[in-house]
């Protein structure tokens, strides 16, 4: 499907005439495609509105890796872009970590259709990961810190205020559960963040979105994916494994996924046990100040 599909169309007499000489299979796909378009761009706003994500004049620099996740958070920020209350600009980047096979001419060919203003930035971390990684190992760590801080000095030269990734609700998820199950600690990845040198502000816009709905997006929009040569062939990483125990629970238990990604916005750190976070120390001084409040308050009375 290309850019310019009825599917796609938002004139009203031109939608009337395509639904009259439509089968009635056409007419129901291109309603389910309106609906998920909307609820992924919904999903998406609400995202940047509850976390102040972008501001009036930003420079919003979007990752486009050449997946399903960012060319759809590359759609969605578009779209807002038209109608946002605020303005800013986007410009999409990508890093071309120097894959052998890497086919260098697509995203300039799809952002050059677009009209998009854009950047290629070429780094040879690819050659860097497979000398650091031993054999059988996963390489994910060492690649997203040499891209991390490949995007991020990037973002500095080009005079980006905002870096976009296109994580989802079930990368937010499963970083969750790889914290708990393999680093010992109760984190996921925040919709918007801070760097460690507080030289950059990162946003994920789409927090709030279902991986199923991002795929079939991507599916019907066809867009000209790169498939990831490191990552994408190593089946044993423990990410993979724990994205097949959310599907699984996904599934069986509808609903699950959605009530997860609840308790990650609603934490109470007193019914937890981190002492950095809650002063468990000192409540019995709370608790007599507590107390002596509430008895002078019945003496008042």
């Amino acid at each position: 499907m290309s850019h310019s599909d009825p599917v796609q169309a938002h004139d009203p007499a031109a939608s009337a005439a395509f639904e009259g000489s439509a089968s009635v299979d056409d007419v129901r796909r291109k309603r389910d495609f309106n609906k998920l378009q909307k609820r992924l761009r919904r999903q998406t706003g609400n995202a940047i509105i509850d976390y102040r994500m972008i501001e009036e004049g930003d420079r919003v620099m979007v990752c486009l890796s050449g997946g399903k996740d960012s060319y759809t958070m590359l759609d969605m920020l578009r779209s807002l872009q038209r109608n946002a209350p605020v303005r800013f600009s986007l410009v999409a980047v990508n890093l071309d970590q120097k894959q052998p096979g890497f086919p260098e001419h697509v995203l300039p060919d799809y952002l050059d259709g677009l009209g998009v203003d854009y950047h290629i930035l070429e780094r040879d971390t690819y050659s860097v990961v497979k000398e650091k990684t031993p054999e059988g190992k996963s390489t994910c760590a060492l690649c997203s810190r040499l891209r991390r801080g490949s995007l991020y000095g990037f973002a500095e030269e080009i005079g980006a205020t905002k870096i976009a990734l296109g994580h989802h609700r079930e990368d937010i998820l499963e970083t969750l559960f790889l914290n708990m199950f393999f680093g010992g600690s109760l984190k996921a990845m925040p919709p918007k963040l801070l760097s460690d040198d507080a030289k950059n502000i990162v946003i994920r816009p789409l927090a709030y979105c279902k991986e199923a709905d991002i795929a079939e997006f991507a599916r019907q929009m066809e867009y000209p994916i790169i498939p990831c040569n490191l990552c994408g062939s190593q089946p044993n990483m423990q990410r993979q494994n724990v994205k097949a125990m959310l599907d699984d629970w996904d599934k069986n238990h509808p609903g699950r996924l959605e009530s997860m990604f609840k308790a990650v916005t609603n934490v109470a750190p007193s019914q937890l046990a981190d002492r950095t976070l809650f002063d468990f120390e000192h409540l019995e001084a709370e608790q007599e100040k507590a107390l002596a409040g509430r008895i002078q308050a019945l003496n008042v009375g």
